[in-house]
């Protein structure tokens, strides 16, 4: 299938490496230019180099956490020859239980997973026309609450129900936004989670058990289902939550 891809310019938040980097691999692939962000400035750099430069992929230090970076990535889209989609995902809130979770971590993960995604959407859609998509990597906690993620649970939904919002005011004017919920995915923090455990293959197991389709996700697979959402091959999707999760979410 052609997703349409080629010359078309996106814009990905928290992408220098895990799901976001996967999505912008799938993108370049596919011959679209990125420009990606991240906190670290080590990161962004080598996951351009990785991408292959420019005129593929560019990128710039931001956290969304910042009231600044939202105009700091919209000035930065001058880098790609036009602006067809955003993908947002931020780092994953403290962890903890409700009781646990002290009131600094919620507001500190208010600015971060709801404020500052919220900021740059509203700075971009000047610059967005039809046929554009917003995506949001949100989390099964949307439809489900997690163990021990207190704020994702309290956060994530309020987002997604967010950007089901945004789909209603946005699409009059052709431009989709879509949520993405990831499962247990490969990513580097995972990897290192197990690697903490000091029982590799034990909580793996123990993981995997709990998965319909018996394994943990691999990120290339979480990227090209998000880069299909971006692409005109996605026309006519909008205002839906994905879960790319191996069959856990319980919920319908």
């Amino acid at each position: 299938m052609d997703l349409g891809l080629g010359g078309r310019g996106f814009l990905l938040t928290g992408a220098s490496r895990g799901l976001g980097f996967a999505t912008a691999r799938a993108l370049v692939d596919d011959g679209a230019q990125v420009l990606i962000s991240s906190r670290s400035r080590r990161s962004v750099n080598a996951a351009v180099i990785e991408l292959g430069g420019a005129p593929h992929a560019h990128g710039l230090a931001a956290d969304l956490a910042d009231p600044e970076a939202a105009g700091h990535l919209v000035y930065a889209r001058t880098q790609l020859n036009r602006v067809d989609g955003l993908l947002i995902s931020v780092g994953g809130p403290t962890p903890g239980t409700v009781l646990e979770v002290g009131e600094e971590h919620w507001r500190a993960a208010f600015e971060n997973v709801l404020l500052g995604p919220l900021r740059l959407v509203k700075a971009l859609i000047p610059f967005l026309g039809n046929g554009a998509a917003i995506g949001f990597v949100l989390s099964t906690s949307v439809r489900q609450p997690i163990s021990d993620l207190a704020i994702s649970n309290g956060l994530r939904p309020g987002l997604a129900m967010t950007a089901k919002a945004l789909a209603d005011e946005l699409g009059p004017r052709g431009i989709r936004v879509f949520g993405l919920l990831p499962g247990t995915i490969a990513t580097d923090r995972l990897v290192a989670f197990e690697a903490a455990s000091g029982d590799v293959a034990a909580v793996r197991a123990r993981t995997e058990s709990g998965i319909p389709l018996r394994r943990v996700g691999r990120p290339e697979e979480f990227g090209r289902v998000a880069a299909f959402l971006l692409s005109p091959a996605a026309s006519y999707v909008t205002g839906t939550m994905i879960a790319v999760d191996g069959g856990v979410t319980r919920a319908l």
